[in-house]
């Protein structure tokens, strides 16, 4: 990973480059032919009244540290066909959302025949917009019997994943383009180490006393959930996740062999600073086994909004100066192309960008990153790494977890009475880009 340093020193040794030396070959802003262009959404973020789902049971515990319950969301769950008209109008050829795992199995070993034709029918409402349906099986949330029987630290949760998926994907894997198992499990009991500084720390606390308080409404020794913050057991739940990712995977091949399978990772660019850095230390324990267990996917998910610094101690502040998002994190555009780069060497399979984006009530913000993005992930895809397609965060400003209707990632903004999306300049110039195909 090169550093500003270090790239300024390249920079000057470039230009004493005697002139007979060959020059690189100028850049190409036009990215492959059959590049997906998307946005994204997740089912319990977007849908509303997901009752059945572990969240909506912590967002009503008490206490709880969800600042407000999710409720109608952008009632996506009714409008699913004006949020594919918004992905079509923007000149999109992709559209990932999740199947809300909650709905399709309610009771343990019940399968909702109704549910599942809810999402087959968004399958192929994509396919007649011309729109690449990207689908995960499983975005965080989980139904709450799930999650009574010890959500992912359960040792039957693989096997349980593995049921649901190959249900799932006898019912919809002939309509999918992209299948992800699981998004950003490579975070599971790590958020304290990159939610901003001061922030972690106190929402692990006020998570466990949650978890408590679930564990005793619905009469358990341990209620985790699928986004839960505290994990108790960490080792225990990863090892089950990554059990459950293969699992899960191999049911939906075992459905449809040449349905491309892999997970979503969220990968932050890690740059190290200093001697004796521990930035390598952190990439080890934040990504490294998914990303080694990504060898045996199709391709990586790759989902990145911004990057830190480490010196031999930890994570720096934010630099001075700098554009900063509506929490404070730094707005660096070449993030995206550098975790791009790191996916692809340690997993050696393409990647997907399945997430990018950035929080903030200022669109101005995001319509300068997204061309700046992109210009950095196109020099990647020229120096060799492939990538299959870019995917934004988010369709619609939506529900935000913990964090509530706060957080504006959206390309549209929602009016929460009347679910009216309006389209932001930020649209208008992915939009743009996408119809040419190139930045």
């Amino acid at each position: 990973m090169l550093d500003r340093r270090t790239l300024l020193a390249a920079a000057a040794a470039s230009a004493a480059t005697p002139a007979f030396t060959k020059q690189a070959a100028p850049f190409d802003p036009a990215f492959p032919q059959g590049f997906l262009w998307g946005a994204a959404t997740a089912a319990h973020q977007v849908e509303g009244n997901n009752v059945n789902s572990d969240i909506w049971a912590m967002e009503h515990s008490r206490p709880s540290v969800y600042v407000e319950p999710s409720g109608d969301a952008a009632n996506s769950f009714n409008l699913w066909p004006t949020d594919l008209d918004l992905v079509k109008a923007m000149g999109l050829t992709a559209y990932r959302f999740s199947l809300e795992w909650a709905r399709i199995e309610p009771a343990p070993g019940e399968f909702s025949i109704a549910m599942l034709d809810h999402y087959k029918a968004m399958i192929a409402g994509c396919r007649v917009r011309g729109l690449a349906p990207v689908v995960t099986f499983n975005h965080f949330s989980t139904p709450i019997w799930f999650a009574a029987q010890g959500g992912w630290a359960n040792p039957q949760s693989p096997s349980l994943f593995a049921r649901y998926c190959d249900r799932a994907a006898r019912h919809l894997a002939a309509g999918i383009d992209h299948a992800l198992t699981l998004n950003e499990p490579n975070l599971t009991g790590l958020l304290d180490i990159v939610l901003p500084p001061g922030i972690g720390a106190k929402l692990m606390d006020a998570d466990r006393a949650m978890q408590a308080a679930a564990a005793r409404a619905h009469g358990v020794a341990k209620f985790q959930a699928g986004n839960a913050l505290w994990i108790e057991d960490v080792p225990t739940t990863t090892a089950n996740m990554l059990a459950a990712h293969k699992a899960g995977r191999d049911a939906i091949k075992a459905v449809r062999p040449d349905l491309p399978v892999g997970a979503s990772l969220a990968i932050i660019d890690d740059q190290p600073v200093g001697r004796n850095s521990i930035r390598d230390a952190m990439r080890a324990k934040l990504y490294q086994p998914w990303l080694l267990a990504a060898r045996g996917d199709d391709f990586v998910g790759v989902q990145n909004y911004e990057r830190s610094l480490w010196d031999d101690k930890g994570r720096l502040p934010t630099p001075k100066g700098v554009e900063v998002n509506d929490v404070g994190s730094e707005v660096y555009p070449p993030s995206l192309a550098n975790v791009v780069r790191y996916a692809h060497q340690v997993s050696g399979i393409p990647v997907l960008v399945t997430e990018h984006g950035v929080n903030a009530s200022d669109d101005a913000v995001r319509a300068r990153l997204i061309p700046a993005a992109l210009t950095e992930l196109k020099k990647a895809i020229d120096a060799g790494v492939p990538v299959k397609g870019y995917i934004h965060w988010t369709l619609i400003d939506n529900f935000e977890w913990v964090f509530g209707y706060g957080p504006k990632f959206g390309l549209h903004s929602l009016d929460r009475a009347t679910f009216a999306r309006t389209p932001k300049p930020s649209a208008a110039i992915l939009g743009a880009i996408a119809r040419r195909n190139r930045v």
